[in-house]
Order: structure tokens, then C-alpha cells, then sequence
């Protein structure tokens, strides 16, 4: 149990059958009336977001949630497979609870949310960015560069990501994997 005092970004809670992370929190003392809370939070199995408003000194239940480093190994029909990088375990997770399954690559290391108490995965944790080969795009058109002019390039994992005109094949890009945009060449 915690109270609204202990609150901090990245605290987990258990709400509505579900367990939500903290992704901004404002303790408001209004001039009239009783301090309160004021919470965006995320959950970490559904996705979803919820704003929800405490009274100063309410308790809550947290949850014990680790992140655990893990290797991408391959994926099959029963789901991806990982290796922890500390006890060399594999776990197998299914493609609901990896947010942008499409940007992971073999070799790739990422973080593994487990619910303490239970040992289950709850969410992986991509890098904010990746570095991805495009195996095909379009040729880009000389001088038709002034534009901000974007077009379809498929990089080497096979996904589809909307690239700059000078932007060739077989070139390493930068992806940012919080909404699978292109940032920049990789020199």
C-alpha cells in the first residue's frame, strides 16, 4: 500500500482488475476545499489511458513490477522468444503485449516488464530507437528534394517505414520506435 504522497512517475498500481503505470502526476491545493491528486496514467496490459483524481493522503495498492533485460531470439507460431541476458532463460510472449512487434530484430536487446508476485510478462519495452537496413525503397527523383516529401521504404525486419526522398536502398536508418517514424541516416 502506498499513499498519494509516495506518488512518482513510473509507480505501478493495481486498479480495476488491471495494473497501471503513472505517467504524470499534480498535487493541486486549491484555495478552498481539500488538497487532491491528479494522475495520467497508463495501463501496462490493456494500453489504455485513464485520468483519475485521488484525495490527498488516499492509500492505493502498488504493484511489484521488474524490468528484466532480455535478447530477441526469433519468432514462431507459438509466439516471440527471448533469452534473459542474466540466467540465459528463453520465455516465449505473444505479439499482443509487444508494442511495435514489426521493429524487432534478432540480436536486438530490450526490457521485459514481469509482475513480481506472479512471474508473468506483462509488457516489452522496445529502445526508443533502432537501427534498421531498408531492403527496398522507390528511387527518389533528383530535385525533388525541397519538398518534405516522404515515401514508402521497407527495412529489413519487414516493415514499412515512410522515409525522405534522398533516402536510398540498402542504407542504415534510425527508427523511432514510440510511433515507427524515421529519424535519420545512420552515417
Amino acid at each position: 500500500m502506498a499513499s498519494t504522497a509516495d506518488f512518482k512517475n513510473g509507480l505501478c498500481l493495481v486498479m480495476n482488475n488491471d495494473i497501471y503505470t503513472i505517467v504524470e502526476f499534480q498535487h493541486v491545493k486549491p484555495g478552498k476545499g481539500p488538497a487532491f491528486v491528479r494522475t495520467k496514467m497508463k495501463g501496462i496490459t490493456s494500453g489504455k489511458t485513464l485520468d483519475k483524481t485521488f484525495s490527498a493522503g488516499e492509500k492505493v495498492e502498488t504493484a511489484r513490477v521488474e524490468k528484466r533485460p532480455h535478447q530477441f531470439l526469433y519468432a514462431d507460431d507459438m509466439g516471440y522468444n527471448f533469452m534473459d541476458t542474466t540466467t540465459f532463460e528463453q520465455i516465449s510472449i505473444e505479439e499482443k503485449l509487444i508494442e511495435r512487434a514489426n521493429l524487432l530484430k534478432d540480436g536486438q536487446l530490450v526490457d521485459i516488464l514481469i509482475h513480481d508476485e506472479t512471474e508473468t510478462p506483462l509488457a516489452v519495452e522496445l529502445p526508443p530507437f533502432v537501427e534498421l537496413m531498408i531492403t527496398y525503397t522507390e528511387p527518389g527523383i533528383k530535385g525533388d528534394t525541397a519538398t518534405n516529401a516522404l515515401k514508402p521504404a521497407t527495412v529489413e525486419t519487414g516493415a514499412t517505414v515512410m522515409v525522405p526522398l534522398f533516402v536510398e536502398q540498402d542504407i542504415l536508418i534510425k527508427v523511432d520506435t514510440r510511433d515507427g517514424s524515421y529519424s535519420e541516416r545512420v552515417k
